[in-house]
């Protein structure tokens, strides 16, 4: 499986690429703009700019998006 981690000082955010369809759902919906795609699948460049709302948890249509505050 192939999980990326992204790691700030308070919290994980993971994505499992193997799941993740590039929908971008996680771009649109995230207020703290945390998220970018590259090569068609989600990454997490500005984990520390998150305010942990868990839209993208929510807003990810395959449940590719793990976050420890959520």
């Amino acid at each position: 499986m192939s999980v990326k981690e992204y790691t700030s000082d308070d919290w994980t955010i993971k994505i499992n690429h193997d799941l993740c369809v590039g929908s971008g759902d996680c771009v649109d919906v995230c207020p703290s703009d945390v998220f970018e795609l590259i090569d068609g699948k989600s990454t997490a460049p500005n984990v520390d700019d998150c305010i942990e709302c868990c839209a993208c948890v929510g807003a990810c249509p395959v449940a590719a998006i793990e976050h420890t505050s959520c």
